[in-house]
């Protein structure tokens, strides 16, 4: 800031030039001063009683290895073998006690409908439908879980299929998921080779296959029932509950 005595000088309209000049000068030495340094992110961040280590998706953005050896480093398929070895019950009870709620307006309680399956066949098998069309306008929460976090999605098409008793699953993707369904499909291929699907899944005796299907694109695919028809190859028709009903004997959310 000018002094009073400087100030006075530049009276007049020469002086307010050079007074606008020194002004100038001021700003432009303001403008072009170096930052003050940021001070350094922290490297571990945790929220209440949550740390970075316990967080189930660790790699939702896509900042790390997306391989299975990438996967395997942070945490996922760390001793399957001995959940699957616990039996479909044990799943279904775990499940039960999580409070874990589907995502849609119902909230239903999944450990509950996990439990519906049939516990005794009927000679029919069972299969497990993993709903990833995703079509609602505006909704991007399974998309990232598929494009960076695809092995927590075929980890977990394994378990669920235990506790369901299915021998084998179907993941129904929408048509315009393209990079998604090549992230997912790479997964699938990467857990097939190290005998975590397929017969004798993880060395634990439990055969269980799973595939990927993707949809054309249609909205009302993205409801259950319209979903499994499509999966069929039929002609979507009107909705109806399909927990244990037909060939596809569940739909997982």
């Amino acid at each position: 800031m000018l002094p009073v005595a400087g100030i006075t000088a530049l009276q007049g309209s020469s002086g307010l030039l050079q007074l606008g000049g020194v002004l100038q000068h001021a700003v432009r030495a303001l403008s072009t001063a170096a930052p003050a340094p940021a001070a350094p992110a922290p490297e571990k961040t945790s929220f209440g009683n949550l740390k970075d280590d316990d967080r189930i998706f660790q790699n939702i953005y896509g900042r790390h290895d997306l391989s299975i050896k990438g996967a395997e480093s942070r945490g996922d398929w760390y001793r399957t073998k001995d959940l699957i070895l616990r039996g479909s019950d044990w799943v279904v009870d775990q499940m039960k006690k999580s409070g874990l709620r589907g995502r849609g307006g119902a909230g239903f309680p999944s450990g509950l409908k996990w439990s519906f399956m049939p516990k005794v066949s009927d000679g029919r098998p069972s299969y497990l439908v993993v709903n990833a069309d995703e079509s609602e306008p505006g909704t991007c929460k399974d998309r990232e879980i598929m494009r960076h976090e695809p092995h927590k999605l075929v980890e977990g098409c394994l378990i669920a299929g235990v506790g369901m008793r299915a021998r084998a699953g179907y993941i129904y993707i929408r048509g315009e998921f393209v990079n998604e369904r090549k992230a997912v499909m790479r997964a699938i291929d990467e857990a097939y080779a190290k005998g975590y699907l397929g017969k004798n899944a993880c060395g634990s005796g439990y055969d269980f296959d799973l595939m990927v299907h993707f949809g054309a694109g249609a909205y009302i695919c993205g409801e259950e029932t319209a979903l499994i028809e499509s999966l069929e190859g039929k002609q979507v028709g009107n909705s109806s509950y399909v927990g244990g009903r037909g060939v596809f004997m569940y739909l997982l959310h």
